[in-house]
């Protein structure tokens, strides 16, 4: 016998397919619409085509942008990743102390963007910065308005202790969600370390890591608030990633078609970029886990 269904629950959907629609496809159809037209003012748009694409395409300042997102990108994923699963790895697993490390690390999550660039903006200042004025006052010159290595160690340290607590807490789930009987097993079998770590813990780890690799690809790609507030893409162009250089040419110099048509390629590239990373890591995974 056939059991009946009720399908009443999909009406619970409909609110956040609304919400998605008004938030997200609705703004990107009006993006798309931008890239392909020349706009003078109300009522004044002319079809252009791909024309806009070719000169976003070609544009120099544009490829120096997203080699420096590309580069900023992959330099956070490299150390938040390890960095966030070898400090899960290191937290109490029972006791008070656990909450108190919780809480701790969540802190800086919980501060806005533009607030953290300020944070940061006092931080390194060399006059009366505590990072700044120390580096200085122990010879080492050290200023982020000035000097491009010095601003971008500076946006590297703020992502880094920003962000970083989220790989951990992430990491530090699927730690939790491992059954104790796989740490039993490994102890009567004599298993070293290294070893419970590569067979047991990272393959299990292997979805929220997915996750936080996701994340922070797709959150660091598209950056803003805080180099924007930290540095405003200087000094020169040192820090302008695609996104800075997007709100100078869509609200500096309102050419709305360029940046409509930049909008539409940045969209592509973090959709094809997360892409890849969620295939090779389900990959890598499976390939693990034979």
């Amino acid at each position: 016998m056939h059991k009946p269904t009720n399908n009443g629950a999909w009406l619970l959907v409909v609110p956040v397919v609304l919400l998605v629609a008004f938030n997200a496809i609705l703004p990107l159809m009006a993006v798309v619409n931008y890239s392909v037209q020349d706009i003078f003012g109300p009522g004044q748009a002319y079809w252009v085509g791909t024309e806009w694409y070719r000169e976003v395409l070609g544009d120099k300042r544009l490829h120096e942008a997203l080699w420096r997102q590309f580069l900023f990108s992959g330099m956070v994923l490299l150390i938040e990743i390890p960095l966030g699963v070898l400090i899960a790895l290191a937290m109490p697993r029972k006791g008070w102390a656990v909450s108190l490390v919780l809480v701790v690390l969540a802190l800086p999550l919980l501060i806005p963007w533009n607030v953290i660039g300020t944070i940061w903006i006092i931080f390194t200042r060399p006059d009366i910065g505590l990072m700044g004025y120390s580096l200085n006052s122990l010879g080492i010159a050290f200023d982020h308005t000035a000097s491009p290595l010095d601003a971008w160690i500076t946006l590297m340290l703020m992502e880094v202790w920003h962000w970083t607590p989220l790989v951990v807490l992430l990491a530090y789930a699927g730690l939790k969600a491992i059954p104790e009987a796989y740490y039993q097993a490994a102890a009567i079998d004599g298993a070293s370390a290294w070893k419970v770590f590569r067979y047991i813990q990272l393959p299990k780890m292997r979805g929220v890591l997915t996750i936080a690799v996701l994340l922070r690809f797709m959150d660091s790609f598209l950056i803003y608030a805080e180099p924007f507030v930290l540095t405003g893409g200087g000094p020169g162009n040192a820090t302008t990633f695609p996104s800075i250089y997007l709100v100078k040419v869509a609200l500096g110099q309102f050419d709305l078609g360029p940046a409509g048509a930049f909008s539409v390629i940045y969209f592509l590239i973090v959709l094809l970029f997360s892409w890849l990373f969620y295939q090779v890591l389900q990959n890598v995974g499976r390939g693990g886990a034979r």
